[in-house]
């Protein structure tokens, strides 16, 4: 379908639906169509969600995972960032969770090798399409293997929770699954912002046929036990949203453990979030194509540009996330990047900053909508949950993302280079159908890229007292010395900041009363004795812009925002980042674990996710066999608990690992790791 085709397309579908499908803000209009039981309910697919599936199958337990796509896989599916964001000292060691290894050989195996579309980023860049079927049979073969059961519920989406009178127990979940309704255009077919409200309406539509599914736990459900649990692992924290549990959104304030926040002194900021981004596949030809200009081009033009001089070559861009090159070419590049011709019938990916990202960032425009946004809208209210999220920000998404490659082919302008250094080339086609890498008859990923959601505040502890969290002083490697802190934090913050930086010498800085210029910082990150996975990547920023909207001819990144950005110190997971506040049988995993900001910013790339998945399913698992509530694993700390030793113990025999190799608070030298 041509791009002009597209946008009338899309035009003329709204226009059809628009008053058929207005959101209803109700109770069920039927009582539910199906029962399922369950001991896990893990809703959302992604790869967190998969990998908590994995390890609870492997466990024995009967699993449902809904997901609103029809893709398991999140990030390397229908999202369609296939390139795994992985860093070189621990890819070299393969030091993964046992899931995550096993679908990098099976990637392996499917294609001959590990990198078929032999991009640069990565080494490993794949066809999303390929990646649901490689892992949704993995996730079948552990079910064999663990003999635990699978319940399969894609194109759903969760609408309601039942919590307990005390609200510390979710006894049951209220599911919508959408098919085409007769006579109706297969799934896949609109975009998501086309979809989306009516995804998450109980009545039948001219487009869907809807079935109203309760889960509840398997067995007696008794509001005094708990026997099951439930996982958030969606993109965008919905289910901490839904059942209302305390978390953050967006900027953190300033702090003493987030001393690069841009959010000023006092207050944060919930709508500048990380952008998203609608990933597309391109096909390289061997002839010049034809194309139709988009309606909405001149619209978002302003925004497009290579970024930097270094970058400024659609082959440097198309190479970067290449997910399938059947013939190698000659070796090629620029800049001192390195990579082998484009050839035709090579395909890539893109996922670029100042491309196809969009980075919406205030009140009037911000994509994940707030608590008091969510309030005032009613979707707080029972039955009027509509997934959380602005239809109008993803359409916007959506035409950004076309329009990049509109500018890669044809666009001769630079928002940040200036003109006379973007050049066309035509020799590129813009793949759609539902057989196409990203299986969208639109061609764009089914859902976006999601770099940020809500994240929970963890429950008050020791050390703790306002809610636990990951930050920024946790994990990073920057250098605290730099004017930048000295100016900017005040003098007691700065204080602090060192106190907590100073490591095992903090004894030291409190009986010798050091002034902060002469206290030492330990040099790696926070190690946790409730650790139950890893995580290593940079603090990678894509930051939300100024003004609204994002696009506005130009615009500028929201300033002092990358300031926390850069090298970290491999880190780790603890359980108490997946614990929320009030309610007992809720687990996170995901992005929406408890972490600051910053701190997102670098736990949440594909290993990240399934380590935290892993952990979940193990920690479920483990709390339905013992019978006791993961809150209860840590509540004593400081103070050792036997059981969270056994939890730890055992995820480290399934070859889930939740440290990092000669990494302790005695060993000083980890410079290596960065």
């Amino acid at each position: 379908m041509g791009l002009i085709r597209f946008a009338r397309y899309t035009l003329l579908v709204a226009f059809l639906f628009k008053t058929a499908i207005a959101p209803v803000l109700a109770a069920p209009p039927r009582s539910p169509d199906k029962t399922v039981e369950c001991e896990i309910l893990v809703i959302g697919g992604g790869l967190a969600g998969s990998a908590t599936a994995y390890e609870a199958l492997l466990a024995g337990r009967t699993v449902c995972m809904t997901e609103i796509t029809d893709w398991v896989g999140g990030q390397i599916s229908s999202q369609g960032t296939s390139a795994l964001d992985e860093k070189g000292k621990q890819r070299s060691l393969l030091f993964y969770p046992r899931g995550y290894n096993e679908f990098r050989i099976r990637i392996e195996k499917k294609y001959g090798r590990l990198n078929p579309g032999e991009c640069w980023v990565s080494a490993s860049c794949f066809p999303p399409r390929d990646a649901h079927e490689i892992l949704f049979e993995q996730l079948q073969d552990a079910a064999k293997e663990g003999e635990g059961t699978l319940h399969w519920f894609p194109s759903t989406a969760i609408k309601e929770l039942e919590i307990s009178p005390e609200g510390n127990v979710i006894q049951s979940a209220i599911a919508i699954q959408h098919q085409p309704a007769p006579n109706a255009v297969p799934l896949n077919s609109e975009p998501l912002s086309q979809t989306i409200e009516d995804i998450y309406t109980y009545t039948d539509s001219p487009r869907f046929h809807k079935s109203i599914i309760r889960f509840l736990p398997q067995g007696k459900n008794d509001p005094s036990l708990v026997n099951w649990y439930v996982v958030e692992a969606t993109e965008t924290g919905e289910i901490i949203a839904l059942a209302d549990v305390p978390y953050r959104l967006g900027i953190d304030p300033l702090s003493a453990v987030e001393p690069s926040s841009s959010g000023g002194i006092t207050e944060g900021d919930p709508y500048c979030t990380q952008g998203f981004t609608y990933t597309f596949a391109m096909e390289k030809m061997a002839e010049a194509q034809t194309y139709d200009i988009p309606e909405f081009y001149s619209r978002y033009e302003p925004y497009y540009s290579y970024e930097q001089p270094h970058f400024a070559s659609i082959d440097l861009l198309f190479t970067y996330r290449r997910i399938w090159s059947p013939t190698t070419g000659e070796p090629d590049g620029l800049g001192g990047r390195n990579w082998t011709k484009v050839t035709p019938g090579d395909i890539s990916m893109q996922n670029w900053t100042w491309g196809n990202d969009y980075r919406p960032g205030t009140e009037s425009d911000n994509l994940i909508y707030s608590r008091s946004q969510l309030q005032a809208m009613g979707q707080l209210e029972p039955g009027g949950w509509m997934g959380g999220l602005r239809t109008e920000t993803l359409r916007k998404g959506e035409e950004h993302a076309i329009g990049f490659f509109y500018w890669l082919v044809q666009g001769i302008t630079d928002s940040q280079l200036g003109e006379g250094v973007k050049e066309s080339d035509r020799t590129h086609r813009y793949l759609t159908g539902l057989d196409s890498p990203m299986g969208t008859i639109y061609g764009l990923s089914k859902y976006p890229y999601i770099r940020e959601g809500r994240r929970i505040i963890g429950r008050p502890s020791f050390a703790y007292p306002d809610g636990f969290s990951v930050t920024e002083l946790d994990i990073s490697a920057k250098n605290y010395r730099d004017e930048y802190y000295q100016n900017t934090l005040p003098a007691k913050m700065y204080e602090d900041m060192w106190r907590r930086l100073s490591g095992l010498g903090v004894i030291d800085v409190i009986l010798d009363d050091l002034p902060a210029e002469r206290m030492t910082r330990r040099t790696r990150s926070t190690l946790y004795p409730d650790s139950v996975g890893i995580a290593q990547y940079n603090i990678d920023f894509h930051p939300c812009m100024t003004l609204s909207p994002p696009e506005l001819p130009g615009n500028t990144e929201r300033e002092g925002t990358r300031q926390g950005a850069g090298l970290t110190y491999p880190a780790q997971i603890p359980l108490r980042a997946l614990i929320p506040q009030e309610i007992d049988n809720l687990l996170v995993a995901g992005k929406s674990i408890a972490t600051s900001h910053i701190a997102a910013a670098a736990y949440r790339v594909h290993s990240f996710e399934w380590s935290v998945g892993a952990a979940a399913g193990t920690t479920a698992a483990y709390a339905l066999e013992e019978d006791i509530r993961p809150y209860q694993l840590v509540e004593t700390m400081p103070r050792p608990n036997p059981q969270l030793q056994e939890l730890k113990l055992r995820l480290v025999e399934n070859g889930n690992p939740n440290a990092f190799p000669d990494t302790s608070i005695f060993n000083l030298d980890w410079e290596n790791w960065k």
